[in-house]
């Protein structure tokens, strides 16, 4: 049975947080001196501590407990912990992590390593933040009424990764709750073989801030950002030993039940990449997909607001951890909201999302002038998916005013109905270049009457080694999505080669050919739900 949950609780927190904050982005010389274990004088709120964590490698991780309200002595409690998302400090989960306490939980939050106060250096997701969340495990076990049993860990974004490779490394991690995170960072950030821009450095600019990046880090992002191609396979490397996918075969072994939550417009991790890795989970699991971009799903919730991802968060942990029947496991384990906000949807699996293709012919041959923005992209990293999620405004383009120098453009014809696309387009067409590298970008649109077209999705590819003159196959994803074209209106697949949230190689004077060969027609492949 859930505690009641006392006014003076949530008010007291929230100031906690309100001055944990101001002390942290000063650099509070009290709660960097404290004693490890101990507890800065007037850092305590109800059942509430602040405490200094020893980490892997000798290092201190700033953390937080809230313990259960009034239980008895001896009491044993299920453990939830929660490393912090990149760039923010140990107290982002308060909101939560109070909720989660006064139904019974230990909750442990802590600044993950080389952020803030923590001591390291940040290492992304890497073998030391892996030991990290044992050691932080290990810690709760020892100092506070955790149940060794019934072990959980959860995050947003950074949180999500690490706490996924976790669970493939501590047999002790019995229920995941992934949210906005990644399980193949590579894909996530070099899908098409392109360099998202705006992501990489927005991740590399916060940790410059609020952080200190280690050398690898540091040597990474710099062959990243400056497009060494010499250094690819190293950094793909890099990337692998970093992604939960690589250690899927451990995770399935350990069978910790992992929900993930994600948001179809996330520009630092594409939906893609989390949906092929929730269909090779064989233990109990969860996927759901809202409107939004990376973490916005969830932001309202960690200021305390109602939020269905942390509600179904919290569900998920209370079948999990403590047993309850509250249905979440015999619901449809996908769960989808369009970005129209019709309600949710439920699958039985992410093969069944999409089961109809409208198969959409790209006929013609037409040509593109590289290195020049036609007018077409994908927005802005963050704020562009949010506008779409609160106040439904995508990127728009006017299609029959994109100049065909720089943009090739095909168009379906006026749908008699509403098309509800579910899943993941595919784009498969024929490529000449005149140079051996390029980069082309591919969007989709929702074109009404006037001939606005509103983004549905878009994907970046990159080739390079190519004979100039000879045409090449190019299959291509698009970011998955749920979106419902309105009866009346058309759907436009637009292709031009420079967009600001991705870095683009193509060479000065490059131009590319699109055709479709007979014995090989292009076409786009959209995925719609069955009537």
């Amino acid at each position: 049975m859930a505690r009641p949950k006392p006014a003076r609780r949530t008010t007291a927190s929230i100031t906690t947080a309100v001055v944990l904050l101001a002390g942290a982005a000063l650099g509070s010389a009290s709660a960097a001196t404290a004693a490890p274990g101990t507890v800065p004088a007037g850092a305590t709120t109800g059942d509430l501590t602040f405490h200094d964590i020893p980490g892997s490698g000798g290092i201190t991780l700033k953390g937080n407990v809230f313990t259960p309200a009034g239980s008895a002595a001896g009491t044993k409690h299920p453990l939830i912990v929660f490393p912090t998302s990149w760039a923010m400090p140990q107290i982002e989960y308060l909101a939560q992590a109070q909720k989660l306490a006064d139904s019974g939980y230990v909750v442990v939050s802590y600044t993950s390593r080389g952020f803030w106060l923590s001591g390291g250096k940040i290492e992304v997701a890497g073998p030391p933040d892996i030991a990290d969340a044992s050691a932080v495990i290990d810690w709760a076990l020892d100092h506070t009424s955790a149940d060794p049993d019934h072990i959980g860990m959860g995050g947003v974004s950074y949180g999500a990764g690490i706490s996924l490779l976790a669970a493939g490394h501590d047999a002790r991690i019995k229920a995941v709750a992934a949210l906005s995170g990644w399980a193949d960072l590579i894909d996530s950030i070099y899908s098409g073989r392109t360099q998202h821009l705006q992501a990489a450095a927005l991740l590399g600019g916060a940790g410059l801030v609020t952080g200190r990046p280690g050398d690898e880090l540091t040597r990474t992002l710099k062959d990243f950002l400056g497009s060494n191609l010499e250094k690819e396979s190293e950094m793909i490397a890099w990337g692998k030993k970093r992604s939960p996918a690589t250690y899927l075969d451990r995770i399935n072994a350990n069978g910790a039940a992992i929900m993930m939550g994600n948001a179809w417009g996330d520009t630092i991790f594409p939906p893609n990449q989390y949906a092929s890795f929730y269909d090779k989970l064989t233990g109990p699991k969860r996927l759901e997909f809202r409107p939004g971009d990376h973490a916005t799903a969830e932001a309202t919730g960690l200021l305390g607001l109602p939020n269905d991802t942390w509600t179904s968060t919290r569900r998920w942990f209370d079948r999990h951890l403590r047993g309850e029947r509250n249905g979440i496991d015999t619901e449809p384990p996908v769960q989808l909201k369009s970005r129209t906000d019709k309600g949710y949807e439920g699958y039985p699996d992410w093969k069944s999302v999409g089961a109809v293709k409208n198969r959409i012919p790209l006929d013609g041959t037409k040509k593109v002038w590289a290195n020049v923005d036609s007018g077409a992209n994908g927005g802005i990293a963050i704020l562009s998916n949010a506008l779409d999620q609160f106040l439904k405004l995508p990127p728009t383009v006017s299609v029959p005013l994109l100049p065909r120098a720089f943009a090739s453009a095909w168009q379906s014809e006026r749908y008699a109905t509403e098309q509800r696309i579910r899943g993941t387009s595919a784009l498969h067409t024929t490529v000449t270049s005149t140079k051996p590298s390029g980069t082309l970008v591919a969007y989709l649109y929702d074109v009404g009457p006037l001939g606005i077209g509103k983004l549905v999705s878009n994907a970046p590819y990159t080739f390079h080694g190519q004979t100039p003159g000879r045409p090449f196959p190019v299959d291509l994803e698009l970011y998955s999505t749920a979106y419902d074209v309105p009866a009346g209106h058309r759907l436009a697949l637009v292709i031009d080669t420079v967009d600001p949230l991705y870095i683009e190689h193509n060479p000065t004077g490059a131009q590319l050919t699109f055709s479709s060969p007979g014995t090989d027609p292009s076409h786009l492949s959209v995925p719609l739900r069955e009537k």
